[in-house]
């Protein structure tokens, strides 16, 4: 599998905090605050319909996963900024999935997926080869279960993706938090 390959060479373990990385320094709010600005961009262009629309339970927002990687010790290799690029590679994924009946247009879709991208290639450029199975794969199943129980689901309607947008906007936002810990 091609995405759990890229995610194998995309985690870290810390020798300790005082590691730091010239990309995640220079580069790494910027391209979270462009990605940010094009969620609440497409956010603009909703129909605002998904008001009556809730998230199944299914895919429900993984805050377990979040305080775990936040609080792991660097002795468990589950270093922060690995959890937030297996996250960014998650939402690529995500966001090549059909957005035909999104609200937002498809220039705005690209251009995220563009930012999203290198910003992802961009933390992977800071890290080297360690992973957390158990964490990453209940991330990549979370990830699956929006895209089936959402998008799938809902016929990739705009409701869907504007369910999944503001899902992703929490995980960047998250992702970020961590990334910068």
């Amino acid at each position: 599998n091609k995405m759990l390959n890229r995610i194998l060479l995309v985690c870290l373990l810390f020798a300790g905090s005082s590691l730091t990385c010239k990309w995640m320094d220079t580069n790494f709010k910027r391209y979270t605050e462009g990605a940010l600005a094009l969620l609440k961009t497409m956010k603009m262009n909703s129909t605002n319909s998904t008001d009556d629309v809730e998230l199944p339970d299914a895919a429900a927002f993984p805050n377990e996963l979040y305080r775990h990687a936040s609080k792991a010790p660097v002795s468990e290799n589950v270093p922060s900024i690995c959890f937030a690029a297996h996250v960014l590679d998650e939402i690529v994924v995500l966001f090549g999935e059909d957005q035909t009946h999104a609200s937002w247009s498809a220039r705005t879709g690209e251009d995220f997926l563009n930012v999203i991208t290198q910003q992802a290639d961009g933390v992977a450029s800071c890290v080297s080869i360690t992973s957390h199975k158990k964490s990453h794969r209940k991330m990549s199943m979370y990830f699956k279960r929006l895209a089936l129980h959402v998008l799938e689901e809902m016929e990739h309607s705009a409701d869907a993706w504007e369910l999944i947008r503001e899902q992703v906007r929490l995980h960047i936002y998250r992702a970020q938090r961590l990334a910068e810990a």
